[in-house]
């Protein structure tokens, strides 16, 4: 998948997210999603997350850095 394609699906995710948090309930791949599929949410959220900074564009710190000590 695409950065950009991903990005856009982070940002449904965030929706979906809030639209549960304040009580309604969303429609996320055929599925009807309420407060007690907010876990469910989080993960795709997180899994897209995870991708992203694999890609490299999250804007998230990498999982590796360098120190030199001296």
């Amino acid at each position: 998948m695409t950065q950009a394609r991903l990005t856009r699906l982070l940002e449904k995710y965030y929706d979906a997210e809030e639209a549960v948090l304040m009580g309604k309930s969303v429609m996320m791949n055929g599925q009807s999603m309420t407060l007690e599929n907010l876990s469910e949410i989080r993960r795709g959220r997180q899994e897209i997350e995870s991708r992203l900074a694999q890609l490299g564009g999250s804007g998230t710190r990498s999982r590796y850095s360098l120190a030199r000590f001296r």
